[in-house]
């Protein structure tokens, strides 16, 4: 079973959270953010080229020119290929763990997979929820959406799934 429903980032930015139901064990959510806008990359481009024919006037060197464009287009390529995430998933399995994925807007995908056992929760790391937290049972704190940067909203959402997915991992582990 899949669903999609539109959220919010802490900037007002429209979010997509696509979330697949693939067993009461197993859970995707995929988060994707807008694509590169076309009116900010011309922007970006037409003023650092303006800037450059600017001091190509004063000087009159054409070295500005050529250094403007490769420059800009380094910039660009390195922005898309280390930058900009255009998709954030995370997939959670209960009897083998949490696989976080980031895919760049340039294809390249970066992963990361919790095993189950190394687990011990899913929190929000909001002051929302007043539980007592002692810090000696935190040995590492993995963080999920960090590029999206969702609302609460949108957290609350993965969080109460991910909970269902613990309790039932939990429920089967102790059953005889």
């Amino acid at each position: 079973m899949e669903d999609e429903q539109s959220f919010s980032d802490i900037c007002g930015g429209r979010l997509a959270l696509q979330r697949r139901y693939y067993s009461p064990s197993c859970r995707e959510f995929c988060l994707s953010s807008p694509r590169l806008s076309l009116r900010s990359l011309t922007v970006v481009t037409s003023t650092v080229w303006l800037a450059a024919y600017g001091l190509f006037t004063v000087c009159e060197n054409s070295m500005v020119l050529s250094a403007a464009i490769f420059i800009t287009l380094l910039g660009l390529l390195g922005y898309l290929h280390f930058v900009k995430i255009d998709q954030e998933t995370l997939l959670i399995i209960d009897s083998l763990g949490i696989q976080m994925t980031s895919s760049y807007a340039s294809g390249k995908e970066s992963t990361t997979f919790i095993e189950m056992g190394k687990v011990k929760d899913v929190i929000i790391n909001e002051a929302i929820y007043m539980d007592p937290v002692e810090p000696h049972e935190i040995s590492q704190v993995v963080p999920v959406f960090q590029s999206a940067k969702p609302r609460l909203d949108c957290l609350i959402e993965v969080y109460r799934s991910c909970q269902e997915i613990l309790a039932h991992q939990k429920a089967t582990s102790t059953s005889p």
